[in-house]
């Protein structure tokens, strides 16, 4: 990692941890896209399927691509002992998260029933 002082292992160690967390997310909003193209054929349109699993496989590429930049980060502020940089991944997958719901409520709203 390169300059300051190694950090008490236990806070390396909780943000590998962190970090692990964050691929786990990552790899379940994989695999929610592929489901949705997968196997929803029949409950959504063409276009929603799509707009949906692509929402998700995009969500889940930037917060496993985020993920690692964090850990970095983290692991060089421990190290320099800095303040920790603000989590860009959480709000990220917050506003991927709710345009994902959004997309969704608008198609329950104007399908027919």
């Amino acid at each position: 990692m390169g300059g300051g002082t190694e950090p008490d292992a236990r806070f390396t160690l909780a943000n590998e941890r962190t970090f692990l967390a964050w691929i786990r997310t990552s790899l379940a909003l994989v695999a929610g896209g592929i489901a949705v193209e997968a196997f929803t054929s029949e409950l959504f349109t063409p276009e929603v399927r799509k707009t949906v699993a692509v929402l998700l496989l995009l969500l889940g590429m930037v917060t496993g691509g985020g993920s690692f930049f964090r850990w970095v980060n983290v692991e060089r502020a421990m190290r320099n002992q800095t303040s920790l940089p603000v989590p860009v991944i959480a709000p990220i997958l917050a506003a991927g998260g709710a345009l994902v719901a959004a997309v969704l409520v608008v198609f329950v709203i104007w399908r027919p029933a």
